[in-house]
């Protein structure tokens, strides 16, 4: 599995209005954590993450589908 950054991005952008601690504390992850999946593009992104990112698509009436591809 992998993180859509396109639509990833655009959640942070959009719902968090660009406020990456808060993004992070929504998912589960630290703000390290987030930077570093940012920096890179997505790639390594753990099941930790990729875990917080389903439970709050979940949580907030998301379809998670939008934002991890699976591979």
């Amino acid at each position: 599995m992998e993180i859509n950054m396109k639509a990833f991005i655009a959640l942070l952008e959009n719902k968090f209005n660009n406020n990456q601690s808060e993004m992070a504390r929504n998912i589960g992850i630290s703000k390290y954590q987030l930077n570093m999946i940012l920096k890179n593009n997505g790639r390594n992104a753990g099941k930790k993450v990729i875990g917080g990112i389903i439970k709050f698509c979940i949580a907030n009436n998301y379809n998670f589908m939008d934002y991890i591809f699976l591979t």
